[in-house]
């Protein structure tokens, strides 16, 4: 498509939230070696146990090997293109395995089960398409009706840094020459920013120049800016509790070298019932 401004894909960049998931074969080649985020989380559902309620399922990165782990994972996704490659990937796995994983399409911040988790995650920035303090709070509400007591949230996104928001809109800062698994060519990588200060949303051109000459193509990514302090300020006042914020996937405290924010806390305290007199 051609490239838009950040104000023309809408007030919260709508299509910037979905035209990233559209291609599933260049999303799992992208992210292939992306593993410290998935030991962590296999790591955290063999910890506390299943089932685990996983929102923005994608392809299965995190949430197949947790199910090989041998807990079981209720997966829900918006995009129907990375469910059908995650279906495909899970068909191809053991039954028993295949028996642990259920998904269904739905949104996370409206999506309704009677069914109550000890652990529920949102993987790898997925909380950044939550645009709008009520896209925040609507999440957490939906958050906390399919919690257990005491159960935990578990959550990661990037940290933002001013000199990536302060990026040059008009530049493309180039990457790399890769084979894109979809059409198959080999293509020139590159990446434009636009950053909005006040809604704190940024969105990244994603350019596909193919050597041959032909026509090149870009894809829109779209993410809300959370700061720690901010993150930390939503969760309170949405009552939940034992707030932890570590870096990296380490369990280590924040520091000026993280790059990734990970979000621990507990399902606020149910509220007891007044008695009659």
């Amino acid at each position: 498509m051609s490239e838009l401004n950040l104000s023309q894909l809408g007030r919260a960049g709508d299509f910037g939230a979905l035209a990233h998931y559209a291609d599933p074969a260049y999303y799992a080649k992208a992210y292939k070696s992306r593993r410290q985020d998935v030991d962590y989380y296999v790591a955290l559902a063999e910890r506390i146990g299943g089932p685990v309620l996983e929102y923005a399922v994608g392809d299965g990165r995190v949430a197949l090997p947790v199910v090989r782990s041998g807990v079981e994972v209720w997966g829900v996704d918006l995009s129907a293109p990375m469910l059908g490659a995650l279906k495909a990937r899970l068909a191809k796995e053991p039954v028993e395995v295949q028996r642990r994983l259920h998904l269904t399409r739905g949104d996370m911040r409206s999506w309704r089960t009677r069914r109550r988790f000890p652990l529920i995650v949102s993987t790898f920035n997925s909380v950044l398409h939550l645009y709008t303090r009520q896209d925040v709070e609507a999440f957490f509400s939906r958050v906390k009706a399919h919690l257990a007591p005491g159960g935990r949230l578990v959550f990661d996104f990037s940290l933002p840094r001013p000199a990536d928001l302060a990026l040059d809109p008009g530049r493309s800062y180039s990457g790399m020459r890769l084979r894109d698994p979809s059409s198959g060519k080999l293509v020139k990588y590159s990446e434009r920013f636009e950053y909005d200060p006040v809604r704190q949303i940024q969105l990244c051109w994603m350019q596909f120049e193919p050597v041959d000459g032909s026509e090149a193509w870009s894809v829109p990514l779209t993410h809300r800016q959370f700061f720690p302090q901010e993150m930390e300020a939503l969760l309170h006042y949405a009552g939940f509790r034992d707030i932890q914020l570590s870096a990296d996937f380490e369990d280590k405290a924040l520091d000026v070298d993280t790059d990734w924010v990970v979000v621990s806390c507990l399902a606020p305290r149910a509220k007891a019932k007044k008695r009659r007199k």
